[in-house]
């Protein structure tokens, strides 16, 4: 581990489950919840629904189900319930990043 990823490592563990701004090294900047950290990568929790200027790194995810199917399937009908009746949507999705590509991590207030 380079020097960089030591300091990256320490950050990341001193600011453990505080919501961050982590910049990357190709400029990208993602804010979310530090919830775990390894030697290799640092995770984290990002909200869902908001643009985190990830671009290709970001996947957008849909908060029920897996959609495309409509309205129950041909001769079944709904089903039991209806299509959005499988609990609370998720609010925060999984974002891995490898130690290597942070270059900065700021500590942002909650609110």
């Amino acid at each position: 581990m380079n020097y960089n990823q030591q300091h990256m490592y320490e950050l990341c563990k001193k600011h453990m489950h505080s919501y961050v701004l982590a910049e990357m090294n190709d400029g990208t900047q993602v804010d979310g919840i530090i919830t775990g950290i390894d030697d290799e990568y640092v995770y984290m929790a990002i909200p869902i629904g908001q643009d985190n200027n990830m671009g290709s790194h970001h996947q957008h995810h849909r908060p029920f189900g897996f959609g495309g199917f409509g309205y129950g399937y041909p001769g079944y009908g709904y089903g039991f319930g209806g299509y959005p009746g499988y609990g609370r949507p998720r609010r925060f999705s999984r974002l891995v990043l490898p130690l290597a590509a942070l270059t900065a991590l700021s500590v942002l207030p909650w609110y």
